[in-house]
């Protein structure tokens, strides 16, 4: 049998995880993004504020800056920078000067962000257990998640 021109040990592409979670990836997002688009939310943007909703409801009083919730989601700074300031201005999230370090923003919901936080999330998780219902043990595929993003 000749080698394959790139090299690869698999004898279809349909073998390799790295496709395959590709593959998958994509029409994950595409559920998400259809199920996103009625609240007018993008994706990064829906994960940023669920986030933070989650936190302050974890801690109401806790002061979240842009860099912890960026780490909490494990998200790019720059990019959680742009998106927050892109949901505040949606009216959903506050930024103010953070109360202990003059270089941060500490940020907080608004009530409008926690209501959009959860009307979008009752959309998001019917959306994930459709598209994830094909699957014989979705604890299992969680851990295996989780350990390939390092939890």
């Amino acid at each position: 049998m000749a080698e394959h021109p790139l090299g690869t040990r698999f004898p279809t592409a349909a073998d390799s995880p790295g496709l395959a979670m590709w593959q998958a990836t994509n029409r994950w997002q595409a559920a998400m993004r259809a199920a996103l688009a009625p609240h007018g939310l993008t994706h990064v943007q829906y994960v940023l504020l669920a986030s933070l909703v989650w936190l302050h409801g974890a801690e109401p009083d806790s002061v979240i800056s842009q860099t912890e919730l960026a780490a909490f989601v494990a998200t790019d700074e720059m990019m959680t920078s742009q998106v927050v300031r892109a949901l505040e201005a949606k009216g959903l999230i506050l930024r103010a000067p953070h109360p202990h370090d003059g270089r941060a923003r500490a940020l907080r919901p608004t009530p409008a962000g926690v209501r959009a936080a959860r009307a979008a999330t009752g959309d998001v998780e019917r959306a994930d257990a459709d598209f994830f219902s094909a699957l014989p043990d979705l604890g299992a595929f969680t851990v295996g998640l989780k350990v390939l993003s390092g939890h």
